[in-house]
């Protein structure tokens, strides 16, 4: 049976959005694109090529999935752990958008029994079914406790806009940390099994 992850990179003040480029997603009027690349270095590589190799499959929202199957075609090397697996493994896509899929194999989730199709994936495989950037998606899931671990890769910037992985209004949810490293230009990684609901106490006597 596998397993739900999900991967996301972050600003000290959560903004997941268009970390990789100025042009990745301008939404909004966002104008920091590109804020992870001056701290890319090689923990950060190596983390990375470690989780795609634990991939089974990809579940990704129509927006990564596109911006995706615009780039890692053209990049296609085989030594590349990261370019192998997307371009080969099942990348199932959550959208009501997108009809025909052209970057395979792809299979396009969608309608009422969204959540039940993916849990039925997930069931099937052997390996992880990981979700990556798909911040909409990002946040569907943690709504339904559908994440069964995540990893943070929090950057060293802060940037006062931007997209949020966590949102005003979302489930309370309590996390057990289960690994933690930091790469040799500060960014933390930080892996998170979500535990259920949040408790809260007290200090006063």
């Amino acid at each position: 049976m596998g397993k739900l992850t999900l991967t996301t990179f972050l600003t000290l003040d959560g903004v997941m959005q268009a970390p990789g480029g100025p042009e990745e997603d301008r939404t909004g009027g966002f104008a920091y694109g590109g804020w992870l690349v001056p701290f890319a270095d090689e923990g950060m590589g190596e983390f990375v090529s470690g989780l795609f190799g634990r991939a089974g499959a990809f579940l990704l929202g129509r927006r990564t999935y596109e911006m995706f199957a615009r780039h890692w075609p053209q990049h296609d090397d085989p030594g590349d752990p990261v370019a192998r697996r997307l371009n080969r493994l099942p990348k199932y896509v959550a959208s009501t958008t997108l009809k025909a899929p052209a970057w395979g194999p792809a299979t396009v989730l969608d309608g009422e029994h969204l959540q039940s199709e993916i849990i039925r994936v997930k069931d099937a495989l052997d390996g992880e079914l990981q979700v990556h950037g798909s911040g909409a998606l990002a946040q569907w899931l943690l709504a339904r406790d559908l994440v069964e671990e995540l990893n943070l890769l929090v950057f060293p910037v802060f940037l006062g806009a931007g997209r949020r992985l966590f949102p005003t209004g979302g489930l309370p949810t309590a996390c057990e940390l289960t690994a933690s490293r930091t790469t040799s230009r500060g960014t933390a990684i930080h892996t998170y099994r979500p535990t259920g609901r949040a408790a809260f106490g007290t200090f006063a006597d």
